[in-house]
């Protein structure tokens, strides 16, 4: 019997769909108020400097899916360019976003249903929320591709009625003049470093455009789709969250609301009444469940991934089902994980997550700087603006928003690394031995023909 594998059958369009869906546009709005409170009401400058920033990731994204068409994302391609200790490392961190990011999409979407429906109880909500994302990713890609589709329809509908509304509102208050306004992106209740606070935030809104490259073994033509994909991604979410957050902060000016948390929803009622009100409330919660679908597939993909490598329990972690022609084993763990949403609060478990998200951003445009030299080295070309300086600027930024995240995130952070070094000595026998390594991993790095091209060495491609 052969071994089963995963199934190439994502166009463009899907790879797009899942990774906005990922990113949930409507997020713009669940966290406003908080980004216009740190701004001083400069919330779409916020975005827009983070919007700058994550090109350049993105970039140097695209740089190593194309180099390296497997799935992995930042934990493959640090290992195969740097070194496979620190790419286990990355690949542990990172496990912070993936592995937990589920557990707080449910979380939010929970929250709001039990907000709106006091009598039903909220653990109710989360294990719904759990089970019918589970079994649709068990089912297989094509399933939640499909479901994907109408969830992301409904969501942009949702964002578009909220942008429409906000411009009659300040269109009746203010006449067409008020439209055109420089406060949302600076005013003199902000600041630079208060802008730079804010676009740390909303660089999680971002999050998403990355993990596209999880799905790269089930791309078709992986090296053109996947690095396309990840700049309309970031293209796309960063210009509905400028635009929301501008035409938003037209309707509130300043930072100032009664509870940040729900500013947003506050503005909904104020533009469009209880009906839209519901309306809105019902496509956060949607918004949230497609999040969920795209987070837990994504997240399975990289436990599949470390599995298959020997870095994680192999028979477990990097087994398929010959069935659905899914990581099914994966798929559940997150599914668990995703309970104890039950014992946590919204702020305690979204506290660390952009510890793992901004050390991958960092590390994936350090390696595509030491896969540049690596192939000069090699006698192949690359291109000095796309793999030296963009991802020279992407480290320096994502770095230093690494660095604004809160001492907790930090602290929480450092310390699931260091849970991650104790693991590494066990899996390398007190680092005695590199960690293990799939066959073609070594063969993809001396693989390439005189071109430098990885796509004519059949070793590269995905066993």
């Amino acid at each position: 019997m052969s071994t089963p594998t995963l199934s190439r059958s994502l166009g463009l369009t899907s790879l797009v769909l899942f990774g906005l869906a990922y990113m949930t546009p409507l997020i713009v709005l669940g966290i406003f108020g908080v980004v216009a409170e740190t701004t001083g009401g400069a919330s779409a400058a916020a975005y827009l400097v983070a919007l700058v920033a994550m090109l350049f990731t993105a970039s140097s994204y695209g740089r190593m899916a194309a180099a390296y068409p497997v799935a992995g994302s930042s934990y493959t391609y640090v290992r195969r360019t740097i070194d496979s200790r620190i790419g286990f490392l990355v690949g542990w961190s990172v496990l912070l976003d993936y592995l937990f990011l589920p557990m707080v999409i449910w979380l939010i979407g929970g929250a709001y249903l039990e907000a709106q429906f006091p009598d039903v109880p909220g653990w109710l909500w989360i294990v719904l929320f759990v089970v019918v994302t589970t079994v649709l990713n068990i089912l297989g890609i094509k399933v939640a591709d499909r479901v994907n589709y109408v969830m992301m329809a409904f969501q942009v509908l949702v964002i578009g009625a909220f942008v429409a509304l906000s411009i009659g509102s300040v269109v009746a208050g203010s006449g067409v003049s008020g439209l055109f306004s420089a406060a949302p992106f600076f005013n003199s209740e902000s600041s630079f470093s208060m802008v730079a606070a804010g676009a740390a935030i909303a660089a999680y809104s971002f999050l998403g455009f990355d993990a596209v490259t999880t799905f790269t073994e089930e791309t078709k033509d992986p090296e053109r789709t996947v690095p396309r994909a990840i700049l309309i991604i970031a293209l796309i979410g960063g210009a509905i969250f400028v635009l929301v957050s501008y035409t938003t902060q037209l309707v509130h000016p300043g930072g100032v609301f009664d509870d940040a948390s729900s500013a947003a929803f506050e503005i909904a009622l104020t533009i469009g009444g209880n009906v839209f009100g519901a309306v809105f409330l019902a496509g956060l919660v949607i918004a949230q469940f497609a999040s969920g679908l795209a987070a837990q597939a994504s997240a399975a993909r990289l436990l599949y991934a470390m599995g298959r490598d020997g870095a994680l329990p192999r028979r477990l972690f990097g087994a398929l089902s010959a069935r659905f022609r899914a990581p099914v084993f994966n798929i559940v763990i997150i599914g668990i994980v995703g309970l104890l949403a039950l014992f946590l609060d919204v702020a305690t478990s979204t506290s660390f997550i952009n510890f793992g998200a901004f050390t991958a951003f960092t590390m994936v445009n350090v390696s595509v700087i030491v896969y540049f030299f690596r192939e000069r080295r090699a006698g192949r070309r690359r291109g000095v603006w796309l793999y030296l300086v963009v991802p020279a600027i992407g480290a320096v930024i994502t770095a230093y928003l690494l660095t604004k995240l809160d001492s907790n995130a930090i602290v929480l952070g450092l310390s699931w690394l260091a849970v991650g070094v104790v693991v590494l000595a066990v899996v390398t026998k007190g680092f005695k031995q590199l960690p293990p390594e799939l066959t073609y991993e070594k063969d993809a790095e001396a693989g390439a023909d005189s071109s430098g091209d990885p796509r004519a060495d059949p070793a590269v491609a995905p066993r």
